[in-house]
């Protein structure tokens, strides 16, 4: 490549499941990862990963706006339909409007609602922000997923305003996802922003793609959870968060 010449999206490195950009790979065996870390009892330096790279912005969404209306005006003629009718002539702009909206997740990062809100605390007893209404798409269907997620973490001498785990749900669950996922980004986003003694979350969500196709299940639903630190460690720890989401 053109050492003069600006790197295309597509040659940028690729991104993670949290949309963060990986380290070099390393020989097997020579690290620990980030989850390991708290059961081997080994102190490592932590890494800040959370502070990741937007991968799309605003001009973004103003420059491919026409080309993804103009792909559901695609959709729409695959689908039999006329998109020239009147009730259809401007659903290309509008879905693709709507589902820039329902991703714009891609264009925040966890740096951007953090870094004015972590405190020093000498607190350290358990923080539960629960019920947190989470909105998503199903990366295999397009189709959303709708549900509360559960956060809990136990303090290391820092605190995060408490509208900001809200905030964290919102930015992971506007991006194409699935469920497992999204769960344990939030988790690991808390452990790297707070380094509290432990994190644990838990999402209840529906899935359309469950509900209005496939078994068609009305009444499913799924159910995730990750525990990081002493929520995976110490089964008491684990219990009291569990009973405290379940009130």
């Amino acid at each position: 490549m053109d050492p003069g010449k600006p790197r295309t999206l597509a040659e940028k490195r690729p991104v993670n499941c949290n949309g963060f950009i990986p380290e070099e790979k390393k020989e097997p065996g020579t690290a620990l990862s980030r989850v390991d870390k708290g059961r081997s009892g080994i102190s490592t330096p932590p890494v800040d990963s959370w502070k990741e790279e937007r991968t799309r912005s605003e001009e973004d969404n103003e420059l491919n706006l026409p080309s993804l209306a103009a792909a559901y005006s695609t959709i729409l003629r695959a689908l039999g339909e006329d998109p020239g009718r009147q009730g259809l002539l401007k659903t290309p702009w509008r879905a693709a409007t709507a589902m820039q909206f329902f991703t714009k997740g891609y264009q925040e990062t966890i740096s951007d609602v953090l870094n004015d809100a972590i405190f020093d605390e000498d607190h350290d007893e358990m923080v539960i922000v629960k019920d947190i209404d989470m909105f998503s798409m199903c990366e295999h269907h397009l189709v959303p997923f709708i549900g509360k997620v559960h956060i809990g973490y136990l303090p290391n001498k820092q605190v995060l305003g408490l509208s900001k785990l809200a905030r964290i749900v919102e930015i992971y669950s506007r991006r194409l996802q699935v469920q497992e996922r999204l769960t344990k980004q939030i988790a690991i986003a808390i452990t790297e922003a707070l380094k509290p003694s432990g994190v644990g979350v838990v999402i209840e969500a529906t899935h359309m793609c469950m509900v209005m196709r496939g078994v068609q299940k009305m009444n499913s639903k799924t159910v995730t959870s990750t525990m990081l630190g002493v929520f995976r460690e110490d089964p008491k720890t684990r219990e009291e968060f569990l009973t405290l989401i379940r009130h």
